[in-house]
């Protein structure tokens, strides 16, 4: 298996696991909101600079 050496799409790739666990394991925190923005913002930004 190969991992992406764009961070862009890694960071995307977490935040897709983690916004699909959430619910399954009936998890959150109160920043939970806060983090999943800051991370989808954070993979979009690198995505678009191209790294």
């Amino acid at each position: 298996m190969k991992i992406t050496k764009n961070i862009g799409f890694l960071l995307l790739g977490i935040w897709l696991i983690i916004t699909g666990l959430f619910p399954l394991l009936n998890f959150g925190f109160s920043g939970q909101g806060v983090f999943m923005a800051s991370l989808a913002i954070a993979a979009g930004v690198l995505i678009i600079l191209g790294r």
